[in-house]
């Protein structure tokens, strides 16, 4: 029987690492082994400590010892997660299945094409842009002594017969990669290229096509749904692990940009093999381009006659003959047919651009980096994911996070599931470990003024500076903009001296969050990269600090046209979108307090919203457990104690 073997496995493998099984860890396994049995959709929120991927590796073996011949998939939103699958959970399992049943399952990672080193870039690079990189005979500094390094490394790898996998490379900057890299666009094929025999991505999928258990990503998977299912191979169940991440990373795997800086930086690539007026026609394009964005408000485009969208046809235009103008050639040219496919993306964004299809948002956006540029998001994926996920294979979507306002249907109608009323799908919350009411205090400060477009109040400035000293650094704060984490950390500094206080900006924000977990007195402020992608499990942090609900920004253009899109079907689109946006935020930001079995402290939201609004029931819903006041002494004092000060 699959259910008893899995439990078996999961028994040994927990035993394996020296761990302890939670009940949560193996009702998670129950529940996974029945929806491989059943094919219904699973979603299951496994809070931290809880040891969810065991949860689901040990079924997921279970069933493929009972189905050799079938393939089961995992993906996961982020690097660490696939890094602790392949390095040290799947091991584990596979060995704990070695010992219980006698039988090996084979497994793979799998990535993007951009993740591997492309033996063409890196044996005979491509033109003036990598060789102005490389160093003088002498030099060891710069990028090109790191596209060196790189280049002498993929030979290494593939003379071992391994992968080139970037995560495995000796340091570099992204600039250095993309001399060793290759976009999807610009790959030539393994038919067409002089190295295909040897190409390294091929040789990876290969292996994942061999292999009964796979680990992708998130963005893979949004790949292989929208092209038709090309960059995976077959599956028979499916495993999406921080499936909270799911909806954004494949919004953003469907979405595209477009600026004048890019269409001037094809089209001279593309030059050399152009005619003097189509040469011309496309290096303009891309100044009519910055002409229609400048005459453009910033924000969504939906005039099919406005300036925008007029440059857009001239681009459009301009590309497809280049494309044309491109065609032929003799197959051994490289950098023609690159060129060629970097000139066809062009034109492929602008042609969806200019449709202005009501399945699109399209708006110009504005940074001091970029400029103006367009970009262009699908208004939904659910869509996406229930025809091209959910309708062919079971799905389990296990993360710390997806019951949001108390229930899993918001996320639930995000993903597509239960569409039209069907009945396609089960939630079980396995709980934590973790006793959330006597580990941890909400404190709600409803005595501040809301929150405004001022800036941060000198009200709020100064309750974090006390709550800071209360807990005597140990503290992590999570603010809605970079400009309020600079702000808060100026005037900790001046008010609070003698305490670290260390903001994003500063410095890498690794080696930021390195240093603050090595000094334990020292506190951490950022934005949105740290609710979710910091761990910092002991007393490194007794006090989480959220400075305000974490709406989406009002002008933004995706999240103000996918509230309008649940309004107009009759919905309410404030709390399907914006409220659900910020549940989740808040569930991902004070989970970051309690980590360990034995880790205390105070999660202190300054927005007295979450206890004055009628919205604010459904945001702690979405919470952990703590136990809530809004008596500002009373997280003070508890702030002292943890740290021995209390009077």
């Amino acid at each position: 029987m699959p259910e008893r073997l899995a439990e078996r496995i999961l028994t040994a493998a927990v035993a394996g690492i020296g761990g302890q099984q939670r009940p949560g860890q193996g009702v998670m396994a129950d529940e996974v082994t029945r929806t491989f049995d059943t094919g219904e959709h699973l979603l299951v929120q496994a809070g931290t400590g809880t040891g969810k991927s065991l949860g689901y590796l040990a079924p997921a073996l279970a069933s493929l010892v009972e189905n050799p011949d079938q393939r089961i998939v995992i993906a996961t939103a982020t690097l660490a997660l696939q890094a602790q699958l392949a390095t040290k959970d799947i091991p584990a399992a596979v060995e704990a299945c070695e010992q219980v049943c006698g039988e090996t399952v084979s497994h793979a990672i799998l990535k993007g094409r951009s993740n591997y080193a492309c033996l063409l870039r890196v044996r005979e690079g491509q033109g003036a842009e990598q060789d102005a990189l490389l160093p003088e005979p002498g030099e060891a500094t710069g990028v090109g002594a790191e596209v060196v390094a790189l280049r002498r490394w993929a030979e290494d790898e593939a003379e071992a017969g391994r992968l080139a996998d970037r995560d495995d490379a000796p340091a570099h900057t992204p600039a250095a990669w993309a001399q060793v890299s290759v976009p999807v666009r610009e790959c030539l094929g393994a038919q067409r290229c002089p190295f295909g025999m040897e190409c390294l991505v091929e040789k990876s999928r290969v292996r994942a096509r061999e292999s009964q258990l796979v680990v992708t990503n998130h963005a893979l998977l949004a790949v292989d749904a929208l092209h038709g299912g090309t960059a995976l191979p077959e599956f028979d169940a499916l495993v999406i692990d921080e499936a909270h991440e799911l909806v954004s990373r494949v919004t953003g795997a469907a979405s595209v940009e477009l600026g004048p800086a890019q269409v001037e930086r094809v089209a001279r690539r593309c030059l050399s093999w152009l005619s003097d007026d189509v040469g011309v026609e496309f290096l303009d394009a891309g100044d009519a381009l910055q002409l229609g964005l400048d005459a453009a408000e910033v924000g969504r485009v939906t005039d099919p006659d406005g300036e925008v969208t007029a440059a857009l046809r001239v681009v459009r235009a301009a590309a497809r003959a280049a494309v044309t103008g491109l065609a032929g050639g003799k197959d051994d040219e490289t950098e023609r047919r690159q060129a060629q496919a970097a000139a066809q993306e062009v034109f492929d964004i602008a042609e969806r651009m200019a449709k202005l299809d009501e399945r699109d948002v399209i708006w110009v956006s504005e940074s001091e980096r970029l400029g103006r540029q367009l970009n262009c998001a699908p208004l939904s994926v659910a869509g996406l994911l229930r025809n091209q996920v959910f309708d062919n294979h079971p799905v389990v979507l296990t993360s710390a996070t997806l019951k949001i306002g108390g229930d899993f249907r918001s996320v639930a109608a995000s993903l597509g599931l239960g569409a039209e009323g069907a009945d396609d799908w089960r939630g079980v919350d396995v709980g934590s470990p973790f006793d959330y009411r006597t580990q941890g205090i909400l404190y709600v400060a409803r005595q501040l003024p809301p929150p405004n477009r001022d800036g941060t109040s000198p009200e709020v400035l100064a309750e974090i500076a006390e709550l800071l000293w209360a807990a005597d650094g140990h503290t992590l704060g999570l603010f809605a903009s970079q400009r309020a984490a600079e702000a808060a950390a100026r005037y900790c500094r001046e008010h609070v001296p003698e305490r670290l206080v260390l903001c994003q900006g500063d410095a890498h924000l690794t080696r930021l969050t390195t240093e603050f977990l090595n000094d334990e007195e020292a506190s951490l402020f950022g934005t949105l990269s740290l609710w979710q992608g910091i761990d910092v499990p002991g007393d490194t942090c007794r006090l989480v600090i959220i400075d305000k609900i974490p709406f989406p920004r009002p002008d933004d253009p995706l999240m103000q046209a996918r509230q309008q899109a649940v309004a107009e079907a009759g919905g309410n689109g404030f709390m399907a979108v914006a409220a659900t946006h910020a549940g989740l935020l808040l569930a991902q930001g004070s989970g970051r307090l309690i980590r360990t079995l034995t880790d205390r402290g105070v999660v202190a939201v300054l927005d007295p919203r979450l206890v004055t609004a009628r919205y604010g029931t459904f945001l702690k819903a979405s919470m952990p457990g703590f136990w809530m006041t809004t008596d500002r002494e009373t997280a003070i004092g508890a702030l002292r104690r943890l740290g021995g000060s209390a009077g």
